[in-house]
């Protein structure tokens, strides 16, 4: 199976979050973020990212809201723990290419293991002072339910930071896709 189709990705998205690897339930629902204990589509809408929490099954509605979602490593696994440094490391140039063709405004890493592997080095919570593939670079936490290192209360805090950062690209996003979905034909039907 080619999981790159789990990808959600347009050119020029506000925000892109990178998980590590899709696990193996996403693998075999085709979703993303799609395990019942995955806090991922709950903390979007308490953050204030989507206006109502997206069911898994329907990841890709997540562009209309300006965001978009990959993986740092393609290869699916019951745990990120399954997966070595050296794995991660030779999937940036993957990733690289993604992100240099796409053009994301900000990339959201979720954890610090990718993102630390790829390009080398510690790094703290939140924004970078580095950018990557051009991109502003954010850290927020994992928000799989095997990380209970962060509580649900936590991760709203930490998404929300991230949100109030990027509300008016994601603003803008949003009123454009509201212009394309309300523009209509000489004829009076709505375009499609």
């Amino acid at each position: 199976m080619d999981l790159s189709t789990f990808d959600i990705l347009a050119p020029d998205l506000p925000v892109v979050f990178c998980g590590i690897n899709p696990s193996t339930q996403a693998a075999a629902s085709g979703h993303n973020f799609g395990s019942a204990s995955n806090r991922f589509w709950p903390v979007l809408h308490l953050s204030g990212f989507t206006p109502e929490r997206i069911p898994a099954r329907e990841d890709r509605r997540l562009l209309a809201f300006g965001c978009g979602i990959t993986a740092a490593v393609p290869r699916a696994t019951r745990s990120a723990g399954e997966l070595r440094g050296r794995e991660i490391r030779e999937s940036g140039d993957g990733l690289r290419a993604k992100l240099e063709h796409f053009r994301p405004e900000t990339v959201a890493f979720l954890g610090k293991a990718a993102y630390e592997a790829i390009a080398g080095g510690k790094v703290g919570w939140g924004p970078q002072p580095a950018r990557f593939c051009g991109a502003a670079v954010w850290i927020l936490p994992n928000p799989s339910g095997l990380n209970r290192s962060f509580s649900l209360a936590d991760l709203v805090e930490a998404y929300t930071a991230l949100r109030t950062e990027r509300s008016s690209s994601l603003n803008r996003w949003m009123a454009c896709v509201d212009d394309r979905s309300s523009a209509r034909h000489p004829d009076g039907k709505k375009e499609s």
